[in-house]
């Protein structure tokens, strides 16, 4: 069954003592900021009067947005207008005092608020800064408006996603996720850097190059071996058999065979003939690519005899790795599923636990902050 973790923390956190000012909006950099508060920062989030905008991607989270509750557990959000020289005057006071401070607007915006990111540095040597944005600071595109799908699209991801007659999005905001994971480690690896230097430093990420350093593999792939990637669907695109195949009762498996033991295994123990494994279209891995169509058709003529139940027990029994095709409800009810619990104004609400687990630590019982919930605290706090 699916586990809850339990409702308190343990211990002290890792990052706690560390305050952390962030100008943010949507997914990156609340990611990013997210991830510090689970390790035990406190996490100043700064929106506009009306609020960060992802406050309104959606109602299904007992009325807030799936999104805010999923980035911003355990962050205090304070209000402010920073075209207001009271406000800028006040952020100015909390970056002064702050270890690290992240934004993400656009290239350029803080410069033309009178605000620099260098001379924050300046005036706080030790503060480490992260600016993420859509496509970087310089080149012909730093202006550019960037959103996660147009990225997907940008970098070629979309391009081989999809089936091989349509291309698609990855169903999450992966390149957001990717700039969010790609700031939160260049902060952690900036932390340890004080540590022996004393000093912080300038982090810059972009959704466009963190997205890009992912797709490395194809990149090469068709650079230097001049093949050209085409869009896999359910399949990967240079191993073989590596995909989704369909079994009796309709039900859909993937498995994945890494090594010529492995597929020996398969060939014996699941598809039931032996001769299979040494046949010289698929006695290694770069024939099975390249006559993956008749392979497929062995594999759908056996699986298709099975029920998915029937065939996951055959794969188990024969040591072979596989994943069934699943839906929401069954990632709900998955018995490796591990669920928090946070709090909100709406009352508590069960998610999906993060992916790292600390000795001790949990980010368990954390609240959701309404629009401006701690504005006033923090203006006498800084002022």
């Amino acid at each position: 069954m699916p586990s809850e973790m339990p409702s308190t923390m343990t211990g002290k956190g890792d990052l706690e003592g560390l305050l952390v000012v962030s100008v943010e909006q949507a997914v990156a950099a609340p990611y990013a900021s997210m991830k510090l508060a689970e390790a035990g920062a406190r996490v100043i989030k700064i929106e506009r009067p009306e609020g960060d905008f992802a406050r309104l991607y959606d109602a299904d989270a007992k009325g807030f947005s799936s999104y805010f509750v999923w980035l911003n557990k355990g962050k205090e959000s304070v209000c402010l207008n920073l075209k207001d020289a009271a406000d800028k005057e006040l952020l100015r006071a909390m970056i002064a005092e702050a270890d690290i401070f992240i934004q993400n607007l656009m290239p350029g915006a803080f410069d033309r608020l009178g605000l620099p990111v260098a001379a924050m540095r300046d005036d706080n040597p030790r503060l480490i800064t992260c600016s993420i944005s859509g496509y970087g600071s310089d080149g012909p595109w730093s202006q550019m408006k960037a959103y996660d799908l147009l990225i997907q699209a940008e970098t070629g991801l979309a391009g081989i996603t999809g089936t091989p007659d349509h291309a698609g999005r990855v169903g999450v905001s992966i390149c957001d996720i990717a700039a969010g994971m790609t700031s939160h480690q260049a902060i952690l690896q900036a932390l340890y850097g004080r540590v022996q230097t004393g000093v912080g430093r300038a982090i810059e990420v972009s959704l466009f190059h963190a997205l890009s350093d992912w797709m490395n593999v194809p990149y090469v792939q068709h650079l230097y071996g001049g093949k050209e990637i085409r869009r896999p669907g359910l399949h990967h695109p240079s191993i073989a058999p590596y995909g989704v195949y369909a079994c009796g009762d309709g039900g859909m498996i993937l498995l994945s065979i890494q090594n010529e033991r492995e597929w020996a295994r398969l060939c014996g123990e699941v598809l039931g003939d032996d001769a299979i494994a040494t046949d010289p279209r698929f006695d290694s891995n770069i024939n099975r690519v390249s006559n993956r169509v008749d392979l497929d058709e062995i594999m759908l003529a056996v699986f298709g005899r099975s029920s998915r139940d029937d065939m996951a027990g055959k794969l188990t029994n024969a040591g072979i790795a596989f994943g069934r095709l699943n839906g929401i409800d069954d990632l709900i009810s998955h018995p490796q599923s591990r669920y928090i619990t946070v709090r909100s104004s709406a009352g508590d609400m069960r998610i999906i636990a993060p992916g790292a687990m600390m000795e001790g630590m949990l980010a368990n019982g954390r609240s959701i902050p309404d629009l401006g919930a701690d504005t006033d605290a923090v203006r006498n706090e800084f002022s």
